[in-house]
């Protein structure tokens, strides 16, 4: 199928599409391209790409679903590596939460110095690093 075809069936856009070949996710073998290089996609590339499409669903960046895809592709993804990529993937993601916990409240922090008339944003801006919430 080509590409037009490829990204209705698949729902990912044209450059989306080539955009993945050119990071390694599908790839085409030269046999798929016909003498005015127009390029015929076979369906093992449809299913690639919902597969990849299933993967980010779970949160996995595009390098870590073709680590991932190369891991099960090579025979190298045992159940229990399986496991411990993703207990490292909740980690990450654990992480990530207390981050932005903690750049909510320095934001809540600009909502009730305002309510109690400073400005924290001005205040910066003017040079003053010193907030009544930081104890000043």
């Amino acid at each position: 199928m080509r590409i037009g075809e490829l990204s209705k069936k698949s729902g990912f856009s044209k450059d989306t599409i080539r955009f993945y070949e050119k990071k390694g996710l599908i790839r085409l073998e030269e046999r798929n391209r016909n003498r005015f290089a127009f390029k015929n996609y076979p369906d093992s590339v449809l299913r690639r790409l919902l597969a990849i499409r299933g993967i980010k669903a779970y949160g996995f960046t595009l390098q870590e679903t073709l680590g991932v895809i190369t891991l099960i592709e090579e025979g190298a993804l045992q159940p229990e590596r399986g496991i411990r990529f993703v207990h490292r993937k909740i980690a990450r993601i654990d992480q990530h939460v207390q981050e932005l916990l903690r750049t909510k409240a320095k934001l809540q922090e600009i909502v009730t110095e305002n309510l109690a008339g400073n400005c924290v944003i001005r205040n910066l801006l003017e040079g003053d690093l010193c907030t009544a919430a930081q104890g000043c």
